[in-house]
């Protein structure tokens, strides 16, 4: 259902969340190891998600990539609007481009609800609050500390 690029957009701003300090800059190459991915691929998601405002970077030998208060505010949505653009909850599953409910593919009503309720919650929850979740239950981004 989602890209590469957005599972890995989303796992990059939720570690930089629950690794925010105060000033705390990251690296696309930081962010990267971290989560063990390309960092070509890591920079040029960050890039893409600083130049669309849902993240904060600066430039310079000090600079980096970071979530100010108003970043934390955003919702997951907004990071998977920015890969995927913003109808990628609405196609049809399968891909089938006569998809709807006249012309139902054989996932049309399964995915449907399921569809409902990924929307829901990526537009109900912040990158604040999934990081908090994050941090609480224990969860991982990263398989690096499990090997």
């Amino acid at each position: 259902m989602l890209s590469s690029a957005s599972k890995y957009a989303i796992r990059s701003v939720l570690y930089m969340a629950g690794k925010r300090a105060d000033n705390k800059k990251f690296s696309a190459a930081e962010v990267a190891k971290e989560l063990e991915l390309s960092t070509h691929f890591v920079a040029k998601l960050l890039q893409q998600l600083a130049k669309a405002g849902v993240i904060s970077s600066l430039k310079g030998p000090t600079g980096g990539y970071y979530l100010s208060e108003e970043d934390l505010q955003r919702k997951i949505c907004d990071v998977i609007a920015v890969m995927e653009g913003g109808d990628v909850f609405e196609g049809c599953f399968l891909g089938l481009p006569e998809c709807d409910g006249d012309h139902p593919c054989p996932l049309h009503d399964v995915f449907s609800d399921f569809r409902k309720k990924v929307l829901y919650k990526f537009s109900q929850q912040s990158i604040g609050e999934l990081a908090r979740e994050v941090r609480e239950d224990g969860t991982y981004l990263s398989l690096k500390g499990l090997k």
